[in-house]
């Protein structure tokens, strides 16, 4: 097979990558927003377009480094490799797409290359577990920063956060004037104007960390084996992440956007906020971040601030249950009416130890089967 033809199939392995992640991180990203009416599916692709291209332009050009150059001694990432593992990356990331399984797809990228570091005898183990390290300290971070929101904060961020939407546009031109200026429309109130551009605006640093630590995802063997530049690499990745937001996005968004009674809005910023402020960290230090695993473990904190809250609650039926800020109906279900996430539903240790067998089932699948066909067929 000429240099050419493996060259135009390893790009096309890594647009198949970036269009899978495009379609699952727009939805995560942006379905807050999208479900609160406070930006279309179309306005969400085209935000989480520009916010991934300026997250991979300024800090992923350091993971891109790390997977495509620190974790295999030498040069490993001959164009037959980069295309087997981005095939292991891209049908893991789909398999977890089709039957919703949570994987991280850095966590799987790693794995991957890991997977071919341990069958060629040539792996940087130092590298290897200062990446494991921080995958084992950041969800605990997570964890801890949410639960102490959800104790002693989230209350105060439900009254000044949370949108009831209003009839009309948002904003409307004033024409009065020699020069047309926006002014709120006419049943829209400041807090709802700005609350809606919070969401916005936290949909968009969601995408920009999302940016920082996945296109490396989709790209780093073809940059660390010198067949695309680094700049030629942020655009392919970005521009194929683009392609999934406008297509492939739009059910995650829907699925998201209309689930916001299991997750509410206030909880779902929260844990945006903190989980892409940990990534966007760890991308500028290097280190491929898994934003799933750091975001379900920042759900159980929140949850479990939450319940703390609820276990506060007095018996005596004279004292209102909205003074500690969880209104509940019994003990064993707490049920908060003010958009409060309660033990009930976002505490649930079953549901949790699940999801996070889950999340690293697949990244260890990659490894194993990385590490069986680099060691048995040569590349």
């Amino acid at each position: 097979m000429s240099s050419l033809v493996l060259l135009l199939v390893g790009v096309g392995v890594a647009i198949f990558v970036g269009f899978n992640i495009g379609g699952s991180n727009t939805g995560v990203a942006f379905g807050p927003a999208v479900g609160s009416g406070a930006v279309s599916k179309l306005g969400a692709a085209g935000l989480m377009s520009v916010s991934f291209l300026i997250g991979g332009w300024t800090l992923g050009r350091r993971v891109v480094d790390t997977l495509g150059q620190g974790l295999v001694a030498g040069d490993p990432f001959t164009m037959e490799v980069s295309i087997a593992v981005l095939l292991f990356i891209g049908l893991a990331l789909f398999a977890g797409n089709v039957f919703g399984v949570p994987a991280s797809t850095s966590m799987t990228a790693v794995g991957a290359i890991v997977g071919l570091g341990l069958a060629i005898g040539r792996l940087k183990v130092d590298a290897v577990l200062e990446i494991v390290g921080w995958w084992l300290v950041a969800p605990v971070i997570g964890f801890w920063v949410s639960a102490v929101v959800g104790r002693y904060w989230y209350d105060r961020l439900v009254e000044r956060i949370a949108i009831d939407r209003s009839d009309g546009p948002l904003l409307v031109l004033d024409g009065t004037r020699s020069v047309p200026q926006p002014e709120l429309g006419p049943e829209t109130t400041t807090r709802e104007f700005v609350g809606t551009l919070l969401v916005v605006a936290i949909g968009c640093y969601m995408a920009f960390s999302a940016g920082t630590s996945n296109v490396a995802n989709a790209v780093a063997p073809l940059v660390g084996n010198g067949a695309i530049s680094m700049t030629e690499g942020v655009l392919l990745a970005s521009g194929a992440t683009a392609l999934g937001a406008f297509t492939i996005a739009r059910r995650p968004l829907d699925t998201v956007g209309n689930d916001l009674t299991d997750l509410p809005l206030v909880a779902a910023l929260v844990v945006a906020v903190v989980s892409a402020s940990i990534v966007t960290v760890l991308s500028a230090l290097g280190i491929p971040a898994s934003f799933v695993v750091i975001a379900t473990m920042s759900v159980v904190g929140l949850g479990w601030g939450r319940a703390t809250v609820a276990d506060a609650v007095p018996d005596d039926p004279q004292v209102p249950a909205s003074s500690v800020g969880a209104p509940v109906e019994s003990a064993d279900a707490p049920v908060a009416t003010d958009g409060s996430p309660s033990a009930a539903e976002l505490y649930q240790p079953a549901t949790i130890a699940r999801v996070v067998v889950l999340q690293n089932l697949v990244p260890a699948v990659a490894t194993v089967v990385a590490y069986v066909v680099f060691r048995n067929w040569p590349l």
